[in-house]
């Protein structure tokens, strides 16, 4: 086949003008807009107006927006309903996969896919996919869910409802940061499966559903579970270089390090492992940053590898208080901006998805034989 790659390495499926990325010089935009500079001067409402309208807002139109998101954040009772018969040790991506699904039952725009109904789709989900995260923690641990507050900021409101305390300035703007970080990350695995649903032309629920299963693997979101499991494993700074050296040795990977897309460091990483510092010591507990920075070095002095946006949003979310399993949910809370931002798109100037496979079977015309002749090699 013609300009075939396995697992599409490199190849351009479609064009977009939502995220631009250059691997070899590390750099990451939406809307072309640096991702450093959104980091440092921006916050999760503006972006996720970038990304669904194409430009920075202007104030009136970030304040519509902030309230439109803020009063679309309550669960229907009946998804409350449905997340309280799910069992306690339910993993919270199959949780969230399921009650997104389950979503579309009662969204108002749920016989239309007109443009302007799939926003409002948009606004809906992006504040229902974090309450039903903090939802779940919450059912889990017999705990009351903390009705949404549309007075706060995304970032504030989710932490709230996890929690039951508003945060203060410094955790606030931690996550909002990451959700930054998260939003969009160009044709990734989750984002491309929205697509292909999508172009089928099916509902905006479906595509959302379709990204959140691919992005519970362990390839694409669920990365930053495994740094924090290896990090509580390790448990001490003292232990960390003989376990590094020895995981090296033995040549088993460790999480949190390398891209499919960088070759230098991940700009996400660079504000990460200062959000982790700055966090790690606010709270007293500068353990985690330590291991996770003496880690890094050592990987990098022996591998030449970099430590990607997964490695150092594990110290960052642990710190928050935040339950490991719910890592990738949280990614999930980010990237539904992106995820919507990417259907529209899709279905502004859309064409069906269909990709050909290089045929390795055998050798066509291959004989049919009758059942008394058949024999397994």
């Amino acid at each position: 086949m013609p300009n075939f790659r396995e697992g599409l390495q490199d190849i351009v499926a479609a064009s977009s003008s939502i995220c631009y990325i250059d691997g070899d010089r590390g750099v990451l935009s939406y809307r072309g807009i640096d991702i450093h500079e959104l980091a440092e001067k921006s916050n999760f409402e503006e972006v996720c107006y970038l990304l669904w309208f194409g430009r920075l807002p202007l104030d009136y139109e970030l304040a519509a927006l902030a309230a439109e998101m803020g009063k679309n954040r309550a669960l229907p009772p009946e998804i409350i309903d449905i997340l309280r018969m799910f069992p306690k040790d339910a993993s919270p991506m199959d949780v969230l996969r399921t009650a997104v699904s389950a979503l579309a039952f009662y969204d108002p725009d749920r016989e239309s896919t007109l443009p302007e109904a799939n926003l409002r789709k948009t606004y809906r989900l992006t504040g229902q996919v974090a309450s039903i995260v903090a939802a779940t923690d919450r059912i889990r641990k017999g705990l009351s869910i903390i009705p949404p507050d549309p007075q706060l900021k995304h970032a504030a409101n989710f932490i709230q409802m996890l929690t039951g305390t508003k945060p203060d300035a410094t955790a606030e703007r931690a996550l909002d940061v990451a959700l930054i970080l998260h939003a969009d990350h160009e044709f990734n695995a989750s984002t491309f499966a929205a697509r292909v649903t999508a172009a089928t032309l099916s509902d905006v629920h479906s595509a959302v559903v379709s990204a959140i299963g691919a992005l519970k693997g362990p390839l694409h979101g669920g990365a930053n579970i495994e740094v924090m499991r290896m990090l509580l494993a390790i448990g001490e700074l003292s232990k960390v270089e003989p376990f590094v050296r020895e995981t090296l040795a033995s040549k088993r990977k460790i999480s949190g390090f390398g891209h499919r897309v960088y070759h230098t460091e991940d700009p996400r990483a660079t504000h990460l492992r200062q959000m982790s510092e700055d966090l790690c010591r606010s709270t007293g507990n500068s353990k985690w940053f330590e291991m996770s920075h003496l880690i890094e070095k050592i990987v990098k002095q022996e591998k030449k590898l970099n430590a990607n946006v997964d490695f150092y949003s594990a110290t960052v979310y642990y710190t928050l208080g935040i339950a490991v399993d719910l890592f990738t949910p949280i990614f999930a809370v980010s990237r539904i901006s992106g995820w919507t931002a990417h259907i529209m798109e899709q279905l502004n100037n859309n064409r069906l998805i269909r990709p050909r496979s290089d045929y390795t079977g055998p050798t066509y015309p291959a004989p049919y034989l009758p059942m008394g002749k058949r024999k397994v090699s």
